[in-house]
Order: C-alpha cells, then structure tokens, then sequence
C-alpha cells in the first residue's frame, strides 16, 4: 500500500473512531430528532446557508463511513427544508456519500470486503457483467439490500466511477422522495416502518423491473426485425 493510500486509511479510521465515540445512535433517531426539530428550525431560519452546509456534510460524513442513519437524516432534511430543496440536498449527498465509499472500498479495503463478503461477491460481479449499470439501478431502486452494502460490493465490480453515480442518483430518488414526503410531517410520525410498506416495495419492484422488460422487448424486436 502507497505513502497516499496509508494516510487516507488512518484519517478514515480517525473518522471512524470520532463518529463511534459521539455514538451516533444518540442522535439518529426519530425520537431525538423531532425533540431537537424546533432548535433546528429555528437555526436554519436565521443561518439558511450554513445549515444546509453542515447537514450536507455531516449526511455525507454518515454515508462515507458507511454509518446507519441515512434514512433519520433524509426524513429530517423533508421536515427542515421541505419537499423541493430537501429531496435536491438529500439526494446529492446521499449520492456523494456512497460514492466516497465506493471508492474507499474499491482502493482501501478491497481485501476486508472480499474476505467479508465471501462467495457473494462472485455472484454480484456475474450478475453485474451480465446486466451492467441496470443490476445497480435495480439494487438501488428496492430498498431491500442495506445501501452501505451496495456502496461496498459495487466497489468490487468493474463499474466506472461516473456510471456508479449516476445510476445510483436515479435509483435512490424515488425512495429519497418518499421519505422527504415522510419528512415534511415529522412531527406526526410516530415509525419508519410504515413507510417501507409491502405496498410501497411492491411499486418500487415494478419500476425495477421495468427496465429489464424494455431491455427483453428491445431484443425481441430486434431480433424480429432482422
């Protein structure tokens, strides 16, 4: 491992090992955070500009470090700057976030996550080379599969960095807009679990794979057509 890689690697765990001392499960919670919603309304409304700074960085921190609490994070950015603005600065760190630690999986810890992951990480780089940046965007589009683990595993694959953004972009929205809806009435809810409801998977599942059917009927008529 280079001078480079070695540095990064030691100030990643000194990341790390801060976010885990503050003990982040203090904090991203539903409980904490509507008891907290007036503080923070009443600081982004006279520091607009810095409050959007530090909940993008601190969001993009959370997912870098592959740290569960995205979705507490998302629902507070819908509560603190409403649907429009909200779902913009959530999802463009979401998006930054998971590639910081695509990448830190791709050049850092490629052994740790091989070795974690085990005979998985075969099966998601056949089922990636077979499908390309759609096998992605389908993980991405069904919030079944942990998003720190796709950040992980995708930075085993071949993907390129700019096609790993993208297509995470355009499949995390509509789950990001879901819960930025959620978010405008935090005060009101009382659980995440209502919002993955059997019937918001459902939607999300035909959406998924309604790409792979374009993709079939594109091949049909072609093939037709020869």
């Amino acid at each position: 491992m280079s001078k480079g890689k070695i540095f990064i690697l030691i100030g990643f765990l000194l990341l790390i090992g801060v976010l885990l001392y503050l003990g982040p499960e203090k904090y991203l919670n539903l409980e904490y955070m509507k008891s907290k919603l007036d503080s923070i309304l009443t600081y982004k409304r006279t520091n607009p500009v810095t409050s959007a700074t530090l909940f993008s960085a601190v969001y993009i921190t959370i997912t870098a470090a592959s740290i569960p609490g995205a979705a507490i994070l998302t629902l507070l950015a819908g509560a603190v700057f409403g649907f429009a603005f909200g779902s913009l600065i959530a999802i463009t760190s979401a998006t930054i976030g998971a590639t910081i630690a695509f990448l830190i999986a791709r050049y850092l810890f490629d052994d740790l996550v091989q070795q974690k992951m085990g005979d998985r990480i075969g099966k998601i780089r056949e089922n990636f080379r077979r499908e390309g940046a759609l096998y992605l965007f389908s993980l991405r589009l069904v919030p079944v599969v942990p998003f720190f683990v796709i950040n992980l595993v995708m930075g085993l694959t071949t993907i390129k960095t700019r096609t790993y953004m993208i297509a995470s972009f355009v499949g995390m929205l509509p789950g990001t807009m879901v819960f930025i809806n959620a978010g405008t009435q935090l005060s009101k809810l009382e659980s995440i679990g209502g919002l993955v409801s059997p019937t918001i998977l459902a939607s999300f599942a035909l959406l998924a794979v309604f790409p792979y059917l374009a993709k079939y009927l594109l091949k049909v008529i072609k093939s037709r057509a020869n």
